[in-house]
């Protein structure tokens, strides 16, 4: 199994992404550019985007807003679709943000699609 969060797993969610082509992404979710640092990981701290839905490997410079968060925050909210957990983690200050609060509202409404969940589950499973 590859790393977690290692420039590997970067490689694999991008050849994961690709095969799974059109990911008929949600409006809310397609216009979000989200900036996630992760912290606590054995390559100490990852920076990565979720950019229309999918992740990327390092900070998006049109992202208005950027989480901070450990990595098994990142796998219950963004792969497992967690939004109890979300919510748990930033009252409990494990997810700090800056800038622009109105995306991480739109994140609370979206929902992904059906092709969207496939591939994060694909994901989920080599993490």
């Amino acid at each position: 199994m590859t790393a977690f969060l290692s420039d590997a797993w970067f490689d694999k969610v991008a050849e994961l992404t690709a095969a799974a082509g059109d990911l008929n992404t949600p409006a809310t979710l397609a216009n979000i550019v989200l900036n996630i640092t992760v912290t606590g990981t054995a390559q100490g701290n990852v920076d990565l985007a979720i950019n229309g839905g999918k992740l990327e490997k390092g900070h998006n410079a049109g992202a208005s807003t950027t989480l901070t968060m450990p990595g098994d925050v990142l796998r219950k909210v963004f792969l497992e679709f967690d939004m109890n957990a979300a919510m748990q983690a930033f009252m409990s200050g494990q997810i700090k943000a800056a800038g622009d609060m109105t995306k991480l509202m739109a994140l609370q409404t979206a929902r992904p699609s059906a092709e969207q969940k496939a591939l994060f589950q694909q994901v989920l499973a080599i993490s």
